[in-house]
């Protein structure tokens, strides 16, 4: 939605914004959301509602940032002027907007520029001809609703989406677990996290392998012991509910 410490009346484009090391984005990709948002302690996941157009895709890239008026896609053109190989247009809208702002034309335009791909807290359309050329989109709606191009807003400003605030050259990770943004600032830190978290899974992964139980390994039984959680026989246990 609208950015943080910002009237929305302002209209900026801001260019060339600062951006992380290209091998920690390509390292962030490689891991997933789930992997990443579990690193940063549970956040930086943009929520349940934005998901893929698409199956299968996985990127990581700069955030160039668009933020738009319900039903007016004018400055995501100013924003693709602002995108370059490997960068994610986020979009955001300042109230909630369902039209569909971005479609087959635009993603053929930022294709061109060798954009990794797009996400939008509103509508798309053109889904089939999305999924067709390959272009990786996370979207909240989608709608065959048109949009106007009249009215300004920024680029390259701070904006909202979830709760999550998302500024340019921030690296947007997604996949098909859906979407989070880690702050520029931290990208070498959140690798270095999800490295550890990846080796202590595949720790895990071959104790399960070979028969051991999470009750076990995460010492759970304890848990349930403590939270009053008793073991029965089935039949003796439902025989005593019933006398």
């Amino acid at each position: 939605m609208t950015s943080p410490g910002r009237d929305v009346h302002d209209r900026v484009v801001l260019v060339d914004p600062p951006r992380a090391d290209a091998g920690d984005i390509e390292a962030l990709a490689g891991h997933g959301v789930a992997t990443v948002h579990e690193a940063m302690g549970r956040r930086g996941s943009l929520g349940p509602h934005l998901r893929p157009v698409q199956s299968g895709a996985r990127i990581a890239g700069s955030a160039v940032t668009a933020l738009c008026w319900p039903g007016d896609n004018l400055m995501i053109h100013a924003a693709v002027e602002q995108c370059g190989p490997g960068d994610v247009l986020v979009v955001a809208t300042a109230s909630p907007s369902t039209h569909g702002m971005f479609g087959e034309l635009f993603a053929t335009a930022l294709a061109r520029r060798g954009v990794a791909g797009l996400v939008i807290d509103a509508g798309v359309r053109d889904t089939a001809e999305l999924r067709e050329m390959g272009f990786p989109v996370w979207s909240r709606h989608v709608s065959a609703e048109g949009t106007v191009k009249a009215t300004p807003g920024s680029v390259n400003v701070p904006v909202v989406v979830a709760g999550q605030v998302i500024d340019a050259g921030d690296v947007i990770v997604a996949d098909d677990d859906g979407v989070a943004v880690v702050p520029r600032t931290r990208a070498s830190e959140v690798v270095a996290l999800a490295e550890a978290r990846i080796a202590k899974e595949e720790a895990s992964r071959q104790a399960f392998a070979a028969g051991e139980l999470g009750l076990d390994r995460y010492g759970l039984r304890t848990v349930l012991k403590d939270l009053g959680v008793t073991y029965h026989d089935h039949a003796g246990y439902h025989r005593e509910r019933s006398s």
